[in-house]
């Protein structure tokens, strides 16, 4: 007769449980699903296994030899399915980077740090504003037509916009918002112009169905088989913009992201503070502003300090 044998699984090393304990900040912290998924795919799935195959067991053993030695193979050897793009090498490092500052900061003897490889900058191609109108006439409904005119006038991500509901909008004196909640949960009041705010009003209390118990103020066009209407998915919105695109005849890859960097860029442009700008678009820093809206030239620098000599005259 055969016994069962019971089988201890194996103790996790100390590092591997300052892992744990840091990606359970990262949830405590709020960080959003998708965020806290990521973070724990690098960790777990390379970072910790490298670790392992280099019998590091302890953040103490995590000197810069050690981080250079993990940022070189992740260049050189690539990840668990092969060859990696210096942009996967750039985000993975970055993630293992916060991973070891917050380790030093609760006491963790780790001195090491990533060198984060330099990437090349994309230009990044944007709608003008001709474009943009173009894009809002082809829209065969109001529901899209104001879907893409909110998308290129408050720089909203299509989640945040599909996400909001009529009680949303709000005033405070003779400003106009619409309360969006961005990454991580966290709310922010994004300002509309008056006219935008007026028709997204008289949209969200009497353009939708009628006969439905949903908040959200974009929902499909049909009902669901014997329900009710739901909310407009992400899919849906982004092959409402590309049908559009191809009716406006726009030779560009148009997708509703695409709108938000457009409006990002027509800001910059115009000279608005970038720290308002930030704060308007939801991103914590400036860090993304410069990063990716390299695109911006010189001259475009000129002009904005040219309107700051105007205005001053």
């Amino acid at each position: 007769m055969n016994r069962l044998r019971v089988v201890e699984a194996p103790s996790r090393t100390p590092l591997e449980l300052l892992v744990a304990d840091y990606l359970q900040h990262v949830r405590s912290a709020g960080k959003s699903r998708k965020t806290r998924e990521f973070y724990s795919s690098v960790l777990n799935r390379i970072f910790l296994p490298w670790c392992r195959r280099e019998g590091i067991a302890d953040a103490a053993q995590l000197d810069q030899a050690a981080i250079d030695r993990f940022g070189t193979e992740l260049l050189e050897e690539g990840g668990p399915r092969g060859q990696l793009s210096r942009v996967s090498v750039h985000t993975y490092l970055r993630t293992s980077n916060f991973f070891l500052s917050w380790a030093r900061a609760a006491g963790a003897a780790t001195n090491g740090k990533a060198q984060l490889p330099k990437l090349s900058r994309k230009i990044l191609e944007v709608l003008d504003r001709s474009e943009i109108r173009a894009l809002e006439d082809a829209a065969p409904t109001e529901r899209d037509k104001l879907l893409i005119r909110m998308l290129a006038d408050s720089g909203l991500r299509i989640s945040e916009l599909l996400g909001i509901r009529a009680q949303d909008l709000h005033e405070k004196g003779r400003d106009r918002f619409v309360r969006v909640k961005g990454k991580g949960d966290k709310e922010r009041d994004v300002p509309l112009q008056p006219a935008l705010y007026a028709r997204l009003h008289r949209y969200a209390t009497k353009g939708r169905p009628a006969d439905t118990y949903a908040e959200n103020v974009f929902l499909a066009l049909r009902k669901r088989p014997g329900g009710d209407y739901h909310a407009l998915d992400v899919s849906g919105a982004e092959q409402m913009v590309r049908s559009a695109a191809d009716r406006a005849g726009i030779n560009k890859r148009v997708y509703p992201h695409l709108l938000r960097h457009s409006f990002i860029t027509w800001a910059l442009r115009g000279g608005m503070n970038p720290l308002q700008l930030a704060r308007i678009v939801g991103h914590e820093d400036l860090t993304m502003i410069n990063e990716v809206y390299a695109h911006l030239t010189s001259s475009d620098a000129a002009e904005a300090l040219m309107k700051l000599f105007h205005d001053e005259e």
